[in-house]
């Protein structure tokens, strides 16, 4: 299934999306309807853009039959057959359908259920082959396609959408939309919504999007990066940029035009700018690994001053690795072998004069304080961790701000309890008496572990909010002989460790 560009929908025709979506929704046309129909082999097998599986499960007559293979797999279906299920001549006048030859229709545009976060039945619009997601090929059997081609759900816009922090804001920015998934977030938690994007089709179809869910319009503005709203500033901004680092600019919605990372650095520098006081900017980004260079490092001088950032690095590729992963995304490896070849050369040719080793992907979340002491966390976790996260990443900022304000005697002074669904490891030989070594792990948000000594094991497994850090440090002093002293001396760096990843939660702190 290739990709088409195709003339789009009427975006004014308000009348035509509600009814188009009174309809979907009157056959179930769902994600948890999709999921009863094709069964979840069938159904996972859209997402790494298989049909063949859905194709069977779709040869009935029933309407959602009838709309998967309309709108998810671009069959041309019998006019007479969809007139069951559509209001044919108002989606044919608005533009959401045409005539297909003979007496049949086909869509015009992807349309893919999506269950929002509080249960909304949502819709996706995106460009023809764009709505299952995977990275089987854009570009078809051809290996081309539309710069322009504007694509639907994938797994980098879940993950983004996971991340983002959910308060209530007044002002929220999408910036780089693509079909609007993020904007279409944003809806429900801010009052004014702006959605930019370099490509107008782009802005169009995200248009589509929020019209087909029964969403609040968003202000839509065309431009690159933050220019069109140079002069704005928001309470939170997400992005889920064309980060790829390529030799070229070839397609619009994954390569950004700059040399390098030099986009995600770019607009991670100038996101502070556009922050208002404690406001987020949360991104998905790429990064290079270059000789010589610390990648942590490198990454900590993209920081904007008056910010404070958690960088996470989730995956990291080498870059004959990463390379074929984008040359399949845009359908070469479906090209002549020589051709195929040759763009495979071309970006290793801009690694090796870029003294790129390898490729980082993973999130970076900034959050405006103006403090003289900023917090900047830069680690790697290449885990499984539990989406969403966007109650964990605001959770990290709040106790960041708790312990920039405690030295270490507010510390021992402070009461702590640890956090829900922390269990203790211990690890060691079989049938020796005491253990190697002690781990403490989350079940929940990040998953971490972090090994900890007997001082902390014992620590964090009294801690219920009712003594003091330093009394029972004191009691698990008398308990060991040590010198209380001495131990209140350096115990504050391991509960400052526990503190900021989450293990202790500190009690009456609103934290």
């Amino acid at each position: 299934m290739g990709v088409t560009t195709t003339r789009l929908p009427s975006s004014d025709r308000v009348d035509a999306a509600a009814r188009l979506r009174d309809a979907l929704l009157g056959a179930d046309f769902t994600a948890d309807g999709l999921l009863e129909l094709l069964g979840a082999p069938a159904y996972a097998a859209l997402a790494r853009s298989e049909t063949v599986p859905a194709l069977r499960a779709t040869r009935g007559d029933s309407a959602l039959d009838t709309l998967v293979r309309l709108f998810l797999l671009q069959q041309p279906v019998p006019h007479a057959r969809v007139g069951h299920v559509l209001p044919v001549d108002v989606c044919l006048e608005s533009g959401w359908l045409v005539a297909a030859g003979g007496d049949e229709v086909a869509a015009t545009v992807d349309i893919r259920p999506y269950g929002g976060p509080g249960g909304e039945d949502w819709f996706i619009v995106s460009d023809l082959g764009c709505s299952v997601g995977g990275a089987g090929g854009i570009g078809g059997d051809t290996g081309t396609a539309d710069a322009g081609v504007v694509l639907g759900v994938g797994g980098a816009s879940t993950t983004l959408a996971g991340l983002t922090v959910r308060t209530p804001v007044g002002s929220a920015l999408d910036l780089g939309t693509g079909s609007g998934i993020q904007a279409l977030h944003l809806t429900q938690h801010a009052t004014r919504v702006t959605a930019t994007d370099l490509n107008p089709r782009a802005l169009r179809i995200a248009r589509l999007t929020l019209a087909l869910s029964g969403a609040p319009e968003a202000e839509l503005l065309e431009g690159s990066l933050f220019e069109p709203v140079a002069d704005r500033t928001f309470d939170l901004v997400v992005s889920n940029p064309p980060f790829v680092i390529s030799p070229g600019a070839r397609l619009t919605y994954r390569d950004g035009g700059m040399g390098g990372d030099d986009l995600c650095r770019t607009l991670v520098q100038q996101a502070g700018d556009r922050l208002n006081e404690g406001g987020y900017a949360q991104f998905l980004a790429n990064w290079q690994h270059t000789e010589g260079e610390d990648w942590a490092d490198r990454l900590r001088t993209w920081v904007p001053r008056g910010c404070d950032a958690w960088i996470v690095q989730r995956e990291v590729q080498d870059v004959t690795q990463y390379a074929e992963l984008w040359l399949r995304d845009a359908g070469d490896h479906r090209t002549d072998p020589v051709e195929y070849a040759a763009r495979y050369d071309a970006w290793l040719d801009e690694f090796e004069a870029r003294k790129t080793r390898a490729v980082g992907f993973g999130w970076i979340t900034l959050r405006r304080t103006g403090s003289a002491r900023p917090a900047v966390t830069v680690e790697e976790w290449p885990h499984p961790v539990e989406q969403p996260l966007g109650a964990t990443v605001r959770a990290h900022f709040d106790r960041q701000d708790y312990l920039r304000a405690h030295d270490d005697a507010a510390l021992l002074a402070g009461h702590f309890q640890l956090a829900d669904e922390v269990v203790q490891e211990q690890v060691g030989l079989p049938g020796a008496e005491d253990p190697e070594h002690v781990v403490l792990r989350q079940h929940r948000g990040m998953r971490r572990a972090t090994q900890v000594d007997t001082v902390g094991a014992g620590f964090a497994g009294v801690c219920d909010g009712s003594l003091s850090a330093g009394r029972i440090i004191d009691a698990i002093a008398q308990l060991l002989g040590e010198d209380p002293v001495l131990l209140r001396d350096r115990t504050p760096a391991q509960i400052r460790l526990l503190v900021e990843q989450g293990f202790l939660l500190p009690v009456g702190e609103g934290v």
